[in-house]
């Protein structure tokens, strides 16, 4: 019988996502961790010795004894430790946002292809389930609103809002658009970080579509949700509670349209292990991932506008 080759992997970052997406690789047949890092050696050496695996606090260690990696470290160094392993020929899940410009990603994006890589971005949205179950309804959006909101952590105050938050929801609203941005109108503030807080973005599009989009970390309680206009009806997600209500129209028993609750079937899986064997997939496959480098690089190109535009009030080229 043909047995399928085991891929060694490893994490660089066993902080907060790091530690999660260690749980999720040794839940995967035909994965072996065999090699963590971290600044921090004490960290390293736990997450070691709880997945039997060589720890080390210089990412560079691991060259050679990984076939593929997930880099959750900060967002500053991500460029540095993800050009490192691709030059070398492994496989990357690198943590959103992909970097901290969009230079460094077209850097990081050419030396992928350059060295056929496996290169993913984690957002892990797109695997959510209600946001899955949006594909089988959604046609074309004429209007988006979107909040975010979430209580104050130190964690992921090194970027602004816009990459540590927004980015998520500017990802998912490029899947569902598809269609040349137009304008960007945006405002943001600093409130307990150096960097901004809290923000509303309004993004035009050529289809006519317009998304509201308010990303906010000093909220008092976390709010995760899109809703969806078009002509086929209203679709709201919250991604947090993993759910969808859809409305439709269909005819009545007199022949008149009336609105409808769309019957939806949402899956129950955990997003980010649904992430994590898409990666381990793709690997075994040499496929492109379903948020792929290029896909990334699209969300934090309009992150960096609206960044650029908070900053100079300047209009977007048409």
């Amino acid at each position: 019988m043909k047995t399928e080759k085991t891929i060694r992997v490893g994490v660089v970052g066993i902080g907060h996502l790091g530690t999660y997406h260690l749980q999720k690789y040794a839940k995967i047949d035909g994965c072996d961790i065999v090699a963590v890092s971290d600044a921090e050696e004490e960290r390293a050496a736990r997450a070691g010795e709880q997945y039997g695996c060589a720890a080390f606090t210089d990412h560079r260690d691991l060259l050679g004894k990984v076939d593929a990696v997930s880099i959750a470290v900060p967002t500053g160094f991500h460029h540095a430790v993800a050009r490192d392993f691709l030059a070398a020929g492994v496989d990357v899940l690198i943590e959103k946002p992909l970097c901290a410009t969009v230079a460094e990603a077209d850097d990081l994006l050419a030396l992928s292809a350059a060295k056929n890589c496996v290169f993913q971005v984690g957002f892990v949205e797109r695997f959510n389930p209600a946001v899955m179950a949006l594909e089988k309804v959604i046609t074309r959006p004429v209007f988006i609103e979107v909040h975010r909101l979430h209580p104050f952590f130190e964690r992921g105050t090194d970027v602004d809002v816009i990459l540590d938050l927004m980015i998520h929801d500017l990802d998912i609203i490029l899947k569902f658009v598809r269609s040349p941005l137009t304008s960007v109108e945006a405002v943001g503030v600093p409130v307990l970080s150096d960097k901004i807080d809290i923000s509303n973005v309004r993004l035009s599009f050529a289809s006519g579509c317009i998304a509201n989009v308010t990303a906010s970390r000093i909220s008092a309680k976390t709010m995760q949700k899109l809703r969806f206009f078009g002509p086929e009806g209203y679709h709201a997600v919250d991604t947090r509670k993993r759910e969808i209500l859809s409305l439709g129209r269909a005819a009545g028993p007199d022949g008149k349209q009336q609105i409808v609750q769309n019957n939806i079937d949402v899956g129950d899986h955990d997003p980010l292990e649904e992430e994590v064997r898409s990666f381990v997939a793709c690997v075994r496959t040499r496929s492109t991932p379903i948020v792929s480098g290029e896909e990334g690089r699209k969300s934090l190109a309009l992150a960096e506008e609206i960044l650029r535009k908070m900053k100079t009030h300047e209009d977007l080229p048409l």
